[in-house]
């Protein structure tokens, strides 16, 4: 099988070692040709520093990195403000982008990438992780054939405790807060799972150590006709990684994920709960295994590889994109909801 010859640009986004580990796990899907050096970028930042998963990989201006002859995509891996641009740059050059988290904080600006895409039936990737996570699969599999009946409750938290002083003054270069950074992940499933909510009300607190303009302890609650969400992230919860949950409950059962993820080699254990027998579980409590899951990334990019090759079609289109953005901003105080 052909490799994608394909590039990053950016060293600065959170995720974008990350993604650079996962593709040089994957040799066999992508010869990596370069990787664009966005350090210079004034965006709010809170990575770049260490280079060292970019050892024996050359790097280049964005420019540099367009103009290698035969360049077949690319992973946008810069400050979540410069991603928008960067990823229209992109598009002007008909280059398919896996493109990290969030869609920016301009709805109309993403709007016209994502179309854009569309368009040009060009492969498009956002980089919402949990896409990739076996557990959350399987609940919205779960939940498209009834098996927890109609949903009444999500409650999801991705709170943390680490990066230290210099990743709460991060946070407060974003009026949304860690809502705005890291609640898009969880807003990326809900909408999978439930659609168009009706209300999106957000609620954009600071700790008590920490001045008002750093929101770094934010909920939002979605509201659907029969069903509510409640999605919380705090950058100061001790041991806040491991305690990361997901709790999906129906009017037939539940299921409750924690951690959401770890890659330590041992299987991702989730509690469902179920009323009724179905057509592969019968009632009772259940302990489901996922895993062992080597890396995070690697589904996700699996299948953007595939896109590329034109052996699946992304099932997050550019709807579902753009509702997610839309959701995501409103839940991040930088618009009001409109049903």
């Amino acid at each position: 099988m052909k490799k994608i010859k394909i590039g990053q640009i950016g060293v600065c986004h959170e995720h974008a070692s990350g993604k650079m580990y996962t593709m040089k796990l994957r040799p066999d899907l992508f010869e990596i040709v370069g990787v664009a050096d966005d350090r210079a970028s004034t965006a709010a930042k809170f990575a770049g520093t260490d280079l060292k998963p970019y050892d024996g990989l050359p790097l280049m201006s964005e420019e540099e990195l367009f103009r290698i002859p035969g360049l077949e995509a690319v992973t946008v891996e810069v400050p979540n403000l410069d991603l928008v641009p960067t990823a229209m740059r992109c598009l002007e050059r008909n280059l398919p982008i896996h493109m990290d988290k969030p869609g920016g904080d301009d709805y109309e600006a993403f709007r016209r990438l994502r179309r854009g895409y569309e368009e040009r039936n060009l492969a498009f990737q956002m980089g919402y992780m949990f896409r990739g996570n076996p557990a959350f699969n399987w609940i919205r599999r779960a939940v498209e054939k009834g098996w927890l009946g109609d949903v009444f409750e999500v409650q999801a938290s991705m709170s943390h405790n680490y990066g230290g002083e210099e990743y709460q003054e991060y946070i407060g270069k974003f009026s949304g807060g860690i809502m705005f950074n890291l609640g898009c992940h969880l807003i990326d499933f809900v909408v999978a799972l439930l659609g168009r909510p009706t209300g999106v009300t957000p609620f954009l607190k600071s700790t008590a150590d920490l001045p008002e303009r750093i929101k770094n302890n934010c909920v939002a609650i979605l509201e659907y006709p029969h069903a509510t969400a409640t999605l919380r992230s705090c950058s100061r919860e001790i041991d806040g990684l491991p305690g990361r949950r997901l709790k999906v409950c129906g009017t037939k059962g539940s299921a409750d994920l924690c951690p959401l993820e770890h890659f330590d080699r041992n299987a991702l254990l989730m509690n469902v709960v179920l009323s009724e027998d179905n057509a592969e579980y019968k009632a009772g409590v259940h302990t489901l295994e996922f895993g062992p899951i080597r890396d995070r990334y690697e589904s996700e990019l699996e299948d953007f590889a595939r896109f590329i090759r034109g052996e699946a079609v992304n099932a997050y289109d550019c709807g579902h994109d753009c509702l997610v953005e839309e959701v995501l901003l409103a839940a991040s105080g930088y618009t009001k909801w409109n049903a």
